[in-house]
């Protein structure tokens, strides 16, 4: 039987995998909200959708269809991350479970109060990790826990995606809303990271600006350097010379680990778990949101110790 969703900040970037997800899953939905209403996108998925503004307008809608017998079963969140723990509370209200994109909240603590709900609405949340899918990376994971425990593998994580000036306008260039830069761009090979290597052991930064940051991260299996930034200027000159703007490396004992290609249904195959039955929970989140809110609150020590190469 078909499912019922409703998506919550559908004119954000990362909403048509949502869409297309539902749509690829054979399911309905049936209610959609952003405060843009530059949602266009939705008519190549589900043109009769009813499409909100306004919060309280979409909250009476959702209270609607629940009292006609036509209860929404998911509502999937790509709004803003600051606004991530208060819509999930509100999926869980509504009767609904929830499906989230990183981070799943800012804070730790916040994770206590989203198991309450759980534990009064009986419904689920959900935490969109999808690179746990990948088929390289699940390949790699099996290899490290095939393989001697006390191995331990000095990883190089580098990701630069350049940013334009407007950034630092949106809510994501607010260390308030996006919980910075670790957290806006890095939330995902943080948890990646763990999910493959083990538990956190040691976690320090070198560096913390609005553009960029770098530390040291030393998991059960692994010691990590990495640096993140979304300025242009730290492009590599050949990634420069062909007009690209991102540049993502990771090497494992100084080979290259590649992920480069299998992107394409990830959210899709996410979904196809949650509604199996399987899914990411809050447990399974919780790792790497302590990780990003140690690195925010981090008096960074400057480029000593086992530094990344491009800490400066």
């Amino acid at each position: 039987m078909k499912k019922n969703f409703a998506l919550i900040g559908v004119a954000g970037y990362i909403a048509v995998r949502h869409l297309k997800a539902i749509h690829e899953t054979q399911n309905n939905l049936v209610a959609a909200l952003d405060v843009y209403d530059s949602v266009g996108i939705i008519d190549s998925y589900f043109p009769y959708t009813d499409f909100f503004v306004e919060f309280e307008r979409f909250d009476r809608h959702i209270d609607k269809l629940r009292r006609e017998g036509k209860q929404v079963d998911y509502i999937s969140i790509c709004s803003p991350n600051y606004l991530h723990d208060s819509h999930i509370r509100f999926a869980l209200r509504s009767q609904a479970n929830a499906i989230c994109e990183k981070p799943l909240v800012l804070n730790p603590w916040n994770f206590e109060g989203l198991a309450d709900y759980e534990k009064e609405t009986g419904k689920k949340v959900f935490n969109v990790l999808q690179l746990r899918l990948h088929p390289s990376i699940k390949a790699l994971r099996d290899r490290i826990r095939q393989g001697p425990e006390d191995k331990i593998h000095d990883i190089d994580l580098t990701y630069i995606t350049g940013r334009g000036n407007w950034y630092h306008y949106s809510w994501k260039g607010n260390l308030q809303k996006s919980g910075g830069i670790a957290t806006n761009i890095g939330i995902h090979f943080f948890d990646m990271l763990i999910w493959i290597f083990g538990d956190v052991k040691k976690n320090i930064t070198h560096q913390l600006e609005e553009s960029k940051a770098s530390g040291y991260l030393e998991l059960e299996q692994a010691r990590i350097r990495w640096y993140l930034s979304i300025d242009a200027n730290d492009l590599p000159a050949e990634v420069k010379k062909k007009g690209q703007r991102t540049y993502r490396s990771i090497t494992m004992d100084d080979e290259e680990i590649e992920f480069s290609h299998g992107f394409n249904d990830l959210h899709t195959q996410t979904y196809r778990e949650i509604l199996a039955g399987n899914g990411f929970g809050l447990e399974e989140s919780k790792k790497s949101i302590e990780v990003v809110y140690t690195i925010r609150n981090a008096e960074p020590v400057g480029c000593k110790g086992d530094f990344h190469p491009l800490c400066k």
